[in-house]
């Protein structure tokens, strides 16, 4: 695949309205060179393994039809993580944007070991073990357009006065509402993923932070804690951006209380965003004030690994990232809403161990139903169905229509064979040999009988290749310790945030 793939687009940076002193940084981090929407390689098939009964031959699902999203449920040690990783190469082979969630590390490393050279040119890495240069994500800056909104070379200056004006008071809404979504989704995220522990104290303290923060350009989610805790820094942001409208007095109320009242209400925030800004990997990605990775390219045809295992950067900073990370996919996804559909390029998010990451601020059950119109397919890994709470276990029986069952435990048989039966029973899931799979899949949006297939093995993996690849997104994506250390003094000494 590697020798026949068309040279990538280029997409030049285009200025966001980013604070000044940021126009080397533009210069030196270039947007994702992206596979041309139009090849034919981006409508190719996705391999779903080999037939076991009959003649060998390979088996396919056609794009369309994986936009009804996959299910993948399998115990350990059965074949899963061979399959996810083989879906991420062909993903990546097709030129097609493809984002990998891996909350243990394992699968990762294995993708990278076999992408192909060219992968670097459109490949952003999410790696603790990255320390060079890491990545910066500011979940708090509002998204980009999607590719394609923007005009033609030259488009503005053709405009007359009044067209001007009025695209200009476009994008200054646009900008504030999407400010707000970025809030938002913080606030979403949390409450998901806290949700034993959440109530509307927690919900209103941590809204009206970010909401707060969000008006200063360069804020992060690292802010948050300064809001909440240093007077004379939430009142600098309040003298110069005034207090956003729906909060009504909240920070007036907030300074009225005592400093244990204060202590007593913010705490339980402070104590979540500590744990996960703990972690250096978590403060170089969400404590920089300017992105270095754009979302909306990944979706269009980059390729996004994100590496999170638990066991190096601690459950809550994996779950938390991760859960962002899917909203922030999410909400460029949705921004493909002002596109024509023809020109949503097909893009699939592969989730392994979804349980840990599914804390969007949209219900699954609504994302499944409609991730599809935004030409996003979701692949969803567990290993059981006590895994996912209920209202996810049904969102996803239900909307996730191509089914890859590996072996299941024998309870979880029982409540999966209904997708299977009357062809095959309870014991065919639960007893299936290492590297089989029973599927049902969808075929031009109907759903066909079930059928065995054999998982392919991995491609051997190419010495030296993920050290070429890692170099490749270091240069496009990363930012040394020196550069962020002077965007932290430009902004001790007042300077407007630019990292």
């Amino acid at each position: 695949m590697e020798a026949t793939m068309p040279q990538p687009e280029h997409h030049p940076d285009v200025s966001t309205g980013d604070p000044a002193g940021t126009s080397a940084l533009r210069r030196r981090l270039p947007r994702l060179r992206l596979v041309p929407a139009e090849h034919p390689a981006r409508q190719a098939p996705k391999p779903l393994g080999i037939a076991n009964d009959g003649p060998l031959q390979g088996i396919a699902l056609r794009v369309a039809d994986a936009r009804h999203h996959i299910h993948v449920q399998g115990v350990t040690g059965v074949g899963k993580s061979t399959w996810l990783a083989n879906h991420v190469l062909a993903e990546a082979g097709a030129g097609r944007g493809v984002v990998l969630l891996d909350c243990q590390g394992d699968l990762a490393r294995n993708v990278l070991d076999r992408l192909p050279a060219s992968a670097g040119d459109r490949l952003v890495i999410l790696d603790p073990a990255e320390t060079e240069a890491p990545p910066a994500w500011n979940v708090l800056a509002p998204l980009g357009g999607p590719s394609g909104a923007s005009g033609r070379d030259g488009e503005t200056a053709q405009r007359d006065p009044e067209t001007a004006r009025r695209d200009g008071e476009t994008a200054r809404r646009e900008s504030e509402t999407g400010r707000e979504w970025a809030a938002e989704n913080v606030v979403g995220v949390f409450r998901h993923l806290y949700a034993a522990w959440w109530g509307p104290r927690m919900d209103d303290v941590l809204r009206a932070a970010c909401l707060t923060l969000v008006r200063r350009p360069g804020s992060t989610l690292a802010d948050v804690v300064s809001v909440l805790t240093r007077p004379e820094f939430r009142r600098a942001i309040l003298a110069d951006y005034g207090e956003p409208e729906g909060l009504d007095g909240f920070w007036e109320n907030y300074d009225a209380l005592s400093a244990g009242q204060r202590n007593q209400l913010a705490g339980p925030v402070l104590s979540r965003l500590r744990s996960v800004l703990s972690r250096q990997f978590a403060r170089d990605l969400l404590g920089t004030a300017r992105s270095t990775i754009n979302l909306t390219d990944v979706l269009d045809g980059g390729i996004l690994i994100a590496r999170l295992p638990k066991g190096e950067i601690g459950e809550h900073a994996a779950q938390l990232v991760g859960s962002l990370l899917l909203s922030g996919l999410w909400s460029a996804a949705t921004r493909r809403a002002a596109l024509a559909p023809d020109d949503r390029c097909d893009a699939t998010i592969v989730v392994d161990e979804c349980h840990n990451f599914l804390h969007m601020p949209i219900g699954v059950e609504d994302a499944l139903a409609e991730a599809r119109g935004y030409r996003l397919s979701l692949v969803l890994a567990h290993q059981h169905l006590a895994q996912l709470p209920a209202d996810v276990r049904e969102a996803v029986d239900a909307n996730a229509r191509n089914k890859i069952f590996f072996t299941v435990s024998p309870n979880d048989a029982t409540k999966l064979v209904r997708h299977v039966a009357p062809y095959f029973d309870d014991r065919d899931l639960a007893r299936r040999p290492a590297f089989e799979v029973l599927a049902r899949t969808v075929h031009h949006g109907h759903d066909v009988p079930p059928f065995t297939l054999a998982t392919q093995p991995l491609p051997p993996p190419v010495p030296g290749r993920a050290e070429q690849l890692r170099a490749a997104a270091r240069r496009r994506t990363g930012l040394t310790a020196e550069q962020r250390m002077r965007a932290t003094r430009r902004r001790h000494v007042g300077t407007a945030p630019g990292a």
